[in-house]
């Protein structure tokens, strides 16, 4: 297949999804080596999934390396230029379910092992330390305007260093907003594993949580469109 922005947009989500929800894998599966890492760990896999994923939607194809349907509505709103939004939005969460598949394949034996169901989903998609859809909306909110800020700024970076700068970003975001619902920042990275999640015939595996599924996704992309007017 010859490399495209659709493509990069796919593979470069795909790779992140299988780095970031990877580790969180590794933390809360049982009989892992990474069983237990803690926070700090989850936060820095993030991080350095957000840079790989980034290089690797270059690589096949992808200028714009989004990786998150918020990103690419956030500059389709402050552009004025709706042509990319349609094709990244598919890329990204077909790129999403597949990553959380190999997640799934890569710990095959591990789902069995572990007990929890909530510790199961959690491989997959968000959830929120204390559920109360108000301030979960206006955390992944707040964090996902935040995002798209840091990213603002970023993009005068012509130093090459952009991709590791926003891995930093993601860090900081994970580190000090994280706690409350799990940063998920990125609609495609929660929708597309929670599909996998539901649809995979994972060990035990519990309910897939569909009602908290849609703030995930309305949060931020909510402060997509906030973020595309401010940046008219």
């Amino acid at each position: 297949m010859q490399n495209s922005p659709f493509l990069g947009e796919l593979i470069g989500t795909m790779v992140l999804i299988l780095l970031g929800n990877g580790v969180v894998a590794n933390v809360v599966l049982k009989k892992t080596k990474g069983e237990n890492g803690g926070w700090m760990v989850i936060t820095a896999g993030w991080a350095f999934a957000v840079t790989i994923g980034i290089f690797v939607a270059t690589a096949f194809g992808s200028a714009d390396a989004h990786l998150n349907p918020a990103v690419t509505l956030g500059f389709a709103v402050s552009t004025n230029d709706f042509s990319k939004v349609l094709p990244y939005f598919s890329a990204q969460l077909i790129g999403a379910f597949l990553g959380a598949t190999l997640v799934w394949v890569y710990h095959l034996p591990h789902w069995k092992e572990t007990p929890g169901k909530g510790a199961k989903l959690a491989a997959f998609a968000t959830g929120p330390a204390i559920r109360t859809a108000v301030p979960n909306f206006v955390g992944e909110l707040i964090g996902t305007l935040v995002l798209l800020a840091g990213l603002k700024g970023i993009g005068s970076i012509t130093t090459g260093l952009g991709p590791f700068a926003v891995g930093i970003l993601v860090w900081a975001i994970g580190l000090s907003l994280g706690g409350t619902t799990g940063y998920c920042i990125n609609p495609a990275r929660d929708l597309g594993p929670r599909i996998a999640h539901a649809l995979l015939p994972i060990a035990d595996k519990g309910s897939s949580d569909w009602a908290y599924g849609w703030l995930p996704v309305a949060a931020p992309l909510t402060a997509a469109l906030i973020a595309g007017l401010l940046f008219l």
